[in-house]
């Protein structure tokens, strides 16, 4: 059976664990009682012929024997107002005793054992004997001496009625008990799991977007790891949303200008009769759409930055090799801008823990931004070595550079300088600043060594 709540399944699972646990002890605490019951209804009737056989011994048989074939009988009829009396019963009628001479004739007996026949050769200690309606436990005391046996009885029904008490002591609590406990387990259970309603209450009321940690008033040791792994995850939800609404905003933003211009100069292409008119819109529209494919390569590349913070994933890196490769990839773009590149190798290998294709994005972005503000002939030097524990890049130039109060703003998206030439799309330093920040680096902008310029200095910690 399938129970639909943990607050059912709980219940029932501790229901019958206490069932399982309680009522094999139950069980063998009633038969242990019984098992004493019996032992100890052994032994007052043991008890009870000793009595009889130490008064014998002290009365004499003379005095004992009676003038009838049954001897003297001992009645054992009770008035009604005694207290004995209950429900028609009698204890007394339920016990009895038998003294028998030598000859084998019954010389002192209750009456309801005084029918009983002598006991045999063999007959000693205790015997189960059927005596008319009733069953009889019987012990046989045999005197040697005076050669007197003495017998002394108890019907089993006085047994069965301690059985029976014994029986109910032991299953009304269970019968009565188990139903209230389980009430009693609901109340608890229900009470141990009321910070899980807690937890469902706050998240159901949390807030869209909202990235506030869900905190729970004293919350139980067991569900503050719940508590952490569930902030965790929605701390990372909140974020991988975070990113894609950033990025849908800046494709609005960037792509409209870009898809409006294009579409005009092909409506005008297409409405125009003079071939030269229609040749020039078109050459703007494919300057147009080659810009808008930078464009959307830049975004790209900050999706993908996005993407590599959220995965962990980190490698061993030569910066050295990426910074070549860069180089390699810029090589046309430095050619056309008339532009001097030089890369200085203070060291071999840089090597840092990190993502390729942020640390590749980074140079590439530091070294094209430098590129787009330089006129024709000026000089951009690229230097990367180790400096201490930590990998340091620097990138330099002799162009108008940027002065120290604008520097802090240079960092968000779509900013522009004034001085900026090319198709700069104000996204470069963002990138680089992400980059960064994916490798627990930082970013200076300090005055070039050359009296005009920029100094970009990048310090990537190292493992």
């Amino acid at each position: 059976m399938k129970l639909a709540s943990l607050h059912a399944r709980l219940r029932w699972l501790i229901v019958v664990v206490l069932i399982a646990v309680l009522l094999p002890l139950g069980v063998l605490s009633f038969r242990r009682t019984i098992t004493e019951v019996d032992e100890l209804s052994d032994g007052r009737l043991a008890q009870s012929a000793r009595t009889l056989q130490v008064l014998v011994e002290h009365a004499g048989m003379n005095a004992l024997r009676g003038h009838d074939a049954y001897g003297v009988q001992v009645p054992i009829e009770v008035s009604p107002a005694s207290p004995l009396k209950m429900h028609g019963d009698t204890f007394e009628s339920e016990v009895g005793f038998q003294i028998i001479d030598r000859s084998g004739h019954v010389t002192l007996a209750t009456t309801n054992l005084s029918a009983l026949p002598p006991p045999g050769a063999s007959d000693k200690d205790f015997q189960n004997v059927r005596l008319g309606a009733y069953r009889w436990r019987v012990f046989t005391l045999p005197d040697a001496a005076d050669g007197v046996v003495i017998r002394t009885g108890e019907r089993y029904d006085s047994r069965h009625d301690i059985t029976r008490a014994a029986w109910l002591e032991h299953s009304l609590p269970l019968l009565i008990g188990l139903p209230l406990l389980a009430v009693l387990v609901g109340w608890a259970v229900r009470r141990g799991l009321r910070p899980l309603e807690s937890l469902t209450r706050a998240l159901s009321s949390r807030e869209p977007g909202s990235h506030e940690p869900v905190v729970l008033q004293d919350a139980p040791l067991e569900l503050q790891p719940v508590l952490a792994a569930l902030n965790g995850q929605l701390a990372r939800l909140e974020d991988a949303l975070e990113r894609e609404r950033r990025f849908s905003a800046d494709v609005a933003h960037e792509l409209r200008t870009p898809l409006a211009s294009v579409m005009i100069n092909l409506e005008s292409a297409m409405a125009t009769i003079d071939p030269a008119e229609a040749n020039a819109t078109l050459v703007s529209a494919q300057h147009g759409i080659a810009g808008l494919a930078r464009r959307i390569e830049q975004l790209l590349a900050l999706a993908r930055l996005e993407a590599g913070a959220a995965s962990g994933q980190r490698s061993s890196i030569d910066l050295v090799a990426v910074a070549m490769t860069v180089i390699e990839e810029l090589a046309p773009v430095i050619a056309e801008s008339d532009v001097e590149l030089s890369f200085a190798r203070l060291t071999p290998a840089v090597i840092v823990q990190g993502y390729e294709a942020a640390l590749a994005a980074l140079l590439r972005n530091l070294l094209e931004n430098a590129l787009r503000h330089l006129p024709a002939g000026g000089q951009v030097q690229l230097s990367i070595e180790q400096v201490g524990r930590a990998a340091i890049v620097d990138v330099i130039d002799d162009g108008p550079g940027i002065p120290a109060e604008r520097r802090a703003s240079v960092f968000a998206r779509f900013h522009r300088e004034a001085s900026s030439r090319g198709d700069g799309y104000g996204l470069g330093l963002s990138i680089v600043q992400r980059a960064a920040q994916l490798h627990d680096a930082s970013i200076e902008l300090l005055d070039s060594p050359h009296g005009s310029g920029l100094r970009v200095r990048v310090a990537i910690p190292l493992p």
